[in-house]
């Protein structure tokens, strides 16, 4: 028998849009205790829903972010907030969060750009002039010469033109205006949580590295007759102190699940810091039981 602390298993999920790879430099906005902390990235896709992505630092599943992205051939940049729905070897996923309308159309026109690489806007184009004169040297209308067939190409004119770029314009002034808006709502939810002293969710790598004594479980006599093993995963609140103040089952087997709780109850964590002070946290711990 064995029970050692294991990575928390992130669970993928159903995603509503398809993918579409994407190789742009990503920016995500994470908030550490009410300060924001700018994490450079590389975006690996990007669907209606969300974005996958490779960043430099450390999130959590469920921390919400602000995410920020510039797609090829689209002037105005796609600003969001969203949350982190996997993590792990510094590839994440983000779900959005109340994507405005016109950021959503900006990626449904990538994506149709994408997907028909052939299609350029033009200006306006010359109306084509039939000519019906005769010359010397030139063919008589009783002897037409037949008419190339060209490729058919979208017509947009000066007029819808202007339109156009002036929407554009609009819409990246509500994107802004969204993005700032949000931004602050992020900052008040943040404000709120550190005024209630309510813990900071913290990665479960993090705390496993930051564990200064710890008591192995007891693999129950009747979970081991009747052949049990796997993963009981558990929530710890973690005080000022280190000491673990609160546990709560997540899944795993029952008999395994109490034997775990009981063992986390009695380690003991070096203090998590927050802005040069202890700060109780809460964090994911994953214990493994095998059989020999």
């Amino acid at each position: 028998m064995s029970a050692a602390v294991a990575p928390a298993l992130e669970r993928a999920q159903r995603r509503d849009f398809p993918r579409h790879s994407l190789s742009v430099p990503l920016d995500v906005i994470a908030l550490r205790s009410g300060v924001p902390e700018n994490l450079p990235g590389r975006c690996t896709d990007l669907s209606e829903g969300g974005v996958g992505g490779m960043v430099a630092g450390e999130l959590s599943a469920g921390q919400q972010v602000a995410v920020e992205l510039r797609l090829p051939n689209v002037g105005v940049p796609v600003r969001a907030r969203a949350f982190v729905r996997y993590q792990g070897r510094l590839r994440c996923g983000f779900e959005f969060v109340g994507l405005p309308v016109e950021q959503r159309e900006m990626i449904r026109y990538w994506t149709y750009r994408l997907q028909n690489p052939q299609f350029v806007p033009h200006s306006v184009l010359p109306e084509e002039k039939e000519t019906t004169t005769e010359a010397a040297g030139e063919p008589s209308a009783s002897h037409e010469v037949p008419a190339k067939k060209t490729a058919p190409r979208i017509v947009v004119h000066r007029r819808r033109f202007y339109f156009l770029l002036a929407a554009m314009l609009l819409m990246a002034g509500l994107a802004w205006w969204q993005w700032q808006r949000s931004w602050k709502e992020l900052e008040v939810g943040s404000a709120a949580t550190r005024d209630s002293n309510a813990p900071i969710p913290v990665p479960s790598e993090t705390m496993e590295m930051r564990i200064v004594s710890k008591v192995d479980p007891v693999y129950p006599e009747e979970a081991r007759a009747a052949g049990k093993q796997g993963l009981a995963i558990v929530d710890a609140v973690i005080g000022e102190d280190g000491l673990v103040s609160r546990v709560r089952p997540v899944s795993g087997d029952d008999q395994l699940l109490k034997s775990a709780e009981e063992a986390v109850r009695s380690w003991k964590f070096e203090p998590y810091q927050s802005s040069g002070r202890a700060v109780a946290v809460e964090t994911t711990i994953a214990v493994e039981f095998r059989l020999n």
